[in-house]
């Protein structure tokens, strides 16, 4: 009977002790619901809980750990972080912990009959909370936009601009000089390198392709970690690869290295004109940036002066053997790397964008910034007294989805996973540049900028082949022709240069110790004749039969000899190079310094008249006057017979379409908020490079074919743009976004 007690007692605690068990659970159940009611309601209360996710005890799972250091926990951890708080919040002990964590009989609050309607509903709630808090993020932004313009007022425009305009100006003349490098080291580095035709033009256009993509990587990447950092990382690429492009031997590393180089530099179009708009007051905003502009027309000036300067002369050379020349073309190459090293030590001391760190949440580093703006422009206008007044700044609300990972992973894995997570939410940011609210402006502004591109590039690229294309004419139209000229015992030492010979013979003649440049000798006997030390560029021998002839030292290669007899001649020591194009004349070179330096220059009158303008009478009206006042310069095109002529249609065209260049970046800047601003401008000036490979390609192609279809290329292109411009909002007297 005692054991039966004992047995009776035994059973009536387990009885109440699973009654208590489950008092408990139900108590620890009605309280998470409460608090899942609480942070619906209080959005600061969900975000705070968000942050500390990573301490979070899954209490309701029996068994299982309350944590998993080693992997990386996302917001959705809703139950552990219930848990967690519980545990730190309403004091329960040690064996409450233990009695839960045992007991498997309690359901969870998420699960049962419930669950699918829970799923929907808390999506449906979950798709509520975000288009609230999506409203609320764009209020914040407003209320920014305001108050930002206001603050600048106050700061001033001084000293403080100025200093930061010379630095980014100077990124922004290493942009205008890469334009130019590829296209005046080639007469040089074809001769080096032994480039073929198919070669030259695709190291023309590689520079295209890398500032391309350089523009699209960077421009998001300039949203996202800050514009100065994503600057300054760009402009040490192209710097760097600049500098090893000089020493490449090879054509296939020299490509690479300009491709790479070309990478670097297309980050600072889209950030120069970014970062500079969100330190400038709307009043001044469309003049300075125009300003700003002056400075890729002064790096294509620095790239003509220096190439004229240093290219011909070949005495700024050395040699390592065979193996490693360093020409002067290669010193070139290099100096043109120093704007972008410049800019990057001039940046180092320059702060980031205050706005952008307000649109990431970064109060007191945008205030210090600020301050120093004002500071720095009161103290230059001699009111070092005054007092920066602002105390707090409205920052925009954050929806960070960066992931954590524990302290015990790997230091691959966090990069694995920073990297994964910064691509994807660049990617998101793209992506909202085709949302519905950006999606016809976008649209509008990819036609104008592919528009600008195509006739822009197209024809100044054009410009420079149809001279030489008039050259080779003028050239061609002073050729000497001779016939059936027998010459015996004669030494040719002196140039031979721009003849036809004809049935001609030769016997026992001397060709010693000269060049020939654009020499074709037809149907000619040569017997017991020698050359030597011949050096020659377009120059052949069509249907000749050689006797007996000697070839030492030269570069009279059998393709040179085209369909001719050999009998008893012989090849000794030949020179080691490759066949050459035309080089008729050694003046072609300064022609192409020249006309550069003019097309730039030309550039100056519409720069500034496009920056004293540019807020009187509004960007659209200078985007679309000046596309249509260059849309009429083509036609004059076709009466562009001669150098000259040509010579000057590319000034006037650079002239005035500039201002439609210096319109279309102040009114991308103003289109697109803070927050998608760089990325925006970056996929625009992209499509502009892809244009620019397209208009290059066709327009060349029709070198001296036909002038008509350039022409109605390019115009017809400028008219839709000039068309196009019209339908875009005027930006002019607004604050910026």
């Amino acid at each position: 009977m005692e054991d039966d007690g004992r047995y009776r007692d035994g059973r009536s605690d387990f009885v109440r002790g699973a009654k208590d068990i489950a008092k408990v659970a139900k108590k620890q159940v009605g309280k998470k619901m409460g608090r899942g009611a609480d942070k619906v309601a209080d959005e600061y209360t969900k975000r705070s809980y968000k942050r500390f996710e990573e301490e979070d005890d899954d209490d309701d799972y029996g068994g299982m750990p309350a944590s998993n250091d080693d992997g990386y926990h996302r917001n959705d951890s809703q139950a552990n972080d219930d848990e967690g708080h519980s545990d730190s919040t309403e004091g329960h002990d040690e064996d409450d912990e233990i009695y839960e964590g045992e007991y498997q009989g309690i359901p969870r609050a998420d699960s049962g009959k419930a669950g699918g309607m829970d799923g929907v509903e808390a999506a449906q709630a979950q798709f509520r909370d975000l288009s609230a808090y999506e409203a609320e993020r764009r209020k914040d932004q407003e209320e920014l936009a305001e108050q930002y313009e206001t603050i600048l007022q106050e700061c001033g425009h001084g000293k403080f601009q100025w200093t930061l305009y010379f630095a980014l100006g100077l990124a922004l003349m290493a942009d205008g000089v890469e334009i130019f490098v590829v296209g005046f080291v080639l007469p040089s580095a074809e001769k080096d390198m032994c480039l073929s035709e198919p070669n030259k033009g695709m190291l023309g256009l590689i520079v295209y392709l890398g500032m391309m993509v350089g523009a699209f990587v960077w421009g998001g990447l300039a949203d996202r970690i800050g514009r100065r950092q994503t600057l300054l990382i760009s402009l040490s690429i192209n710097s760097v690869f600049a500098f090893f492009s000089s020493f490449m031997q090879g054509y296939v590393s020299f490509l690479f290295c300009r491709l790479a180089s070309g990478v670097g530099i297309g980050g600072s179009i889209p950030i120069v004109f970014s970062y500079y708009s969100e330190f400038l007051a709307q009043e001044k905003r469309g003049e300075h940036l125009s300003w700003l502009c002056m400075f890729w027309m002064i790096g294509g000036i620095y790239a003509s002066a220096m190439a004229w300067a240093i290219i011909p002369h070949y005495g700024w050379s050395f040699q390592m053997g065979s193996a490693y020349q360093f020409h002067s073309w290669r010193v070139f190459v290099l100096v043109c790397a120093f704007p972008a090293v410049a800019a990057i030590s001039a940046l180092t001391i320059m702060p980031e964008s205050p706005r952008f760190f307000l649109e990431n949440g970064k109060h007191d580093e945008a205030w210090m910034i600020l301050k120093q703006v004002h500071d720095t422009n009161m103290k230059a206008k001699g009111y070092p007294e005054r007092v920066f007044s602002v105390t707090t700044i409205k920052t925009v609300k954050q929806m960070d989805d960066l992931v954590t990972l524990g302290d015990g992973a790997a230091w691959h894995q966090k990069w694995r996973i920073k990297l994964t997570s910064l691509f994807h939410q660049v990617w998101s940011n793209f992506l909202t540049v085709f949302s519905p609210e950006y999606r016809r402006t976008t649209f509008m502004m990819m036609a104008v900028w592919f528009s600008m591109s195509f006739s822009y590039y197209g024809l100044t690229v054009w410009f420079p082949d149809m001279i030489k294309y008039l050259q080779k004419q003028d050239y061609a139209s002073r050729t000497k022709f001779f016939a059936k000229e027998k010459i015996e015992h004669v030494t040719f030492n002196f140039t031979l240069e721009n003849q036809v010979h004809r049935q001609g013979e030769y016997f026992n003649d001397k060709f010693m110790n000269l060049k020939m440049r654009s020499m074709v000798f037809e149907d000619s006997l040569f017997e017991e004749c020698y050359f030597e030390d011949i050096t020659s560029s377009n120059t052949f021998f069509k249907n000749c039969t050689f006797i007996a002839t000697l070839f030492y030292n030269t570069d009279l290669f059998k393709y040179r000899l085209v369909n001719s007899k050999l009998i008893n001649s012989t090849f000794l020591h030949n020179k080691e190079g490759c066949l050459l194009s035309d080089v008729s004349d050694e003046n072609n070179a300064y022609m192409v310094y020249f006309v550069s330096f003019l097309g730039t220059l030309a550039v100056l009158p519409g720069n500034i008249v496009s920056a004293l303008l540019m807020d009187k009478i509004g960007r659209l009206r200078m985007l679309a006057g000046s596309s249509v006042i260059s849309c009429i310069s083509c036609f004059f095109l076709s009466f562009g017979n001669s150098e000259s002529a040509m010579i000057a249609l590319l000034c006037l065209f650079g002239g005035i379409s500039i201002a439609s260049w210096n319109a279309l970046d102040v009114l991308t800047v103003e289109l697109y908020p803070s927050d998608k601003r760089c990325t925006a401008f970056g996929f625009l000036n992209a499509l502009c490079k892809l244009a620019a490979i397209l208009g290059i390609s066709i327009f060349t192609s029709f070198v001296g074919i036909t002038k008509a279809v350039p022409i109605i290329f390019a115009s017809g292109a400028l008219a839709a743009g000039s068309f196009l411009a019209l339908k875009l909002p005027e930006t002019r007297g607004q604050v910026l976004q």
